[in-house]
């Protein structure tokens, strides 16, 4: 350990981990990281080599025995039911369906009918309502005593004497189901003290935060170049600052799209490229909002891929990049969603600028939209940032994702974009758009 490693076990008990032990398990276990490093704090947040061999034993065992994948659906459902219980880990979302006055569960991997759980179970672990939660939970088998039963019905004469009426079916609910909910234990942060975390940073220099934040991610910071790690850090800002608009582009194998699928539960990675206005902005049909109304930030892994933008599409997201808000039919709708556009280059630098632009990699649709680029508040030279080597990918401790990410969802609240006149004068020649680029960006970075 270095006197880095030994002042962040000492401010973050059971928040942080060891990084490599993150890749080592992620080899063997197709589970999100940060539900992943969420185990590893618990069992292996310590310098004791014989605590983390024996940590990482008793994570193994709880992966392979009770982690539920797809395929596995039926084999459980029926342990549930020959055991009476069973144990197992899946992420659990909860809805309030207020037609039948319930709460409504559903798994991720685990394929069963909705079913109803009660309202105590929702009370004390809010955030299942608010996308979900990885979880460890005891199922137990009750059967479906619960199901339709006849009841007699009386009616009163007019002297008062109650008279046999019929008999009525008691309404059965198209949540009831032979399964319940006997225990439920978070494998994510349920919640996050802030000013917790605010007063742990206090004990960090500036310099020590940075590569706090950097050894977080997986980075290790000794390797890197200071405008390098800025360009890291400008990565996260995305997930800090609301209606955040950043583009990188670069050649391949510079890590651009993992901070997106791996770091944060509240960020959403378009693999294709390829969306519709539906999905990402409202369904009129369904009255749903999109992808915008349900994640932090929305990157697309390849904007490349973007090749079935229609006009509709493009002038949408122009609106809502500029402002936050878009409209639908008769409704005007307001977001905080970040957007996040990663593409690959396949030329020079040079060669781009002597015969197009640095934006080459968008599509047609896009390109042909200068409009659309005046939105953009960074670009991030992905030519700067280094290809991942395994000396890039650090080995001591960091924040487990789950904290960082909910780090970075709780200061999204808070808004520094008038601080900089504290320390900065703009360029008398900035538009609009260019000095809510600047403060947008300085916004982000001071958060973190």
């Amino acid at each position: 350990m270095d006197e880095l490693d030994a002042k962040i076990l000492d401010a973050f008990p059971g928040k942080v981990v060891r990084k490599d032990l993150t890749s080592l398990m992620k080899k063997g276990a197709n589970v999100p990281t940060y539900v992943l490093e969420y185990l590893l704090g618990m069992y292996c947040a310590t310098d004791d080599e014989d605590v983390i061999d024996a940590g990482l034993t008793k994570i193994k065992r709880i992966l392979s025995e009770n982690y539920v994948r797809p395929d596995q659906s039926e084999y459980v459902k029926s342990k549930i039911k020959e055991n009476g219980q069973y144990t197992i880990i899946d992420k659990i979302t909860v809805i309030f369906d207020d037609k039948e006055d319930k709460y409504v569960a559903r798994f991720t991997n685990l394929r069963m009918d909705p079913f109803e759980v009660p309202s105590d179970l929702v009370v004390h672990n809010e955030k299942l309502l608010i996308g979900g939660i990885w979880c460890i939970l005891k199922i137990d088998y009750v059967g479906l005593d619960g199901r339709e039963t006849e009841e007699d019905e009386y009616e009163e004469d007019i002297f008062g004497n109650q008279k046999k009426k019929k008999k009525l079916k008691k309404k059965k609910s198209k949540y009831d189901s032979p399964f319940m909910i006997s225990s439920l234990k978070p494998i994510q942060m349920p919640n996050l003290d802030l000013d917790e975390i605010k007063e742990s940073r206090n004990r960090f220099t500036k310099e020590e935060w940075k590569d706090l934040l950097l050894r977080s991610a997986g980075y290790e910071p000794e390797q890197l170049k200071e405008k390098e790690k800025m360009h890291y850090l400008l990565r996260f800002v995305p997930f800090i600052q609301k209606n955040y608009n950043l583009v990188e582009l670069g050649p391949r194998g510079t890590g651009k799209s993992h901070v997106y699928s791996e770091l944060s539960p509240y960020s959403i990675l378009m693999s294709s490229g390829t969306t519709t206005v539906s999905n990402m902005f409202y369904n009129m049909s369904s009255r749903r909002i999109g992808l915008v109304g349900n994640w932090d930030c929305i990157a697309f892994d390849e904007v490349a891929g973007i090749t079935q933008a229609s006009g509709d599409m493009v002038q949408i997201m122009k609106n809502y990049m500029a402002n936050g808000s878009f409209a639908r039919g008769a409704d005007s709708i307001s977001s905080d969603a970040s957007i996040a556009f990663e593409g690959n280059t396949f030329r020079s630098v040079s060669d781009m600028m002597r015969t197009t632009n640095l934006f080459e990699p968008f599509p047609d649709a896009f390109n042909n939209d200068s409009a659309f680029f005046d939105r953009i508040h960074a670009y991030l030279p992905g030519w700067e940032t280094p290809k991942l080597r395994s000396e890039l990918f650090t080995k001591r401790y960091g924040l487990i994702s789950d904290c960082f990410s909910e780090f970075c969802h709780a200061m999204r609240k808070y808004d520094f974009t008038n601080s900089y006149n504290q320390y900065f004068e703009l360029n008398r020649n900035f538009n609009t758009r260019d000095t809510i680029a600047v403060t947008r960006t300085f916004s982000g970075l001071a958060s973190t």
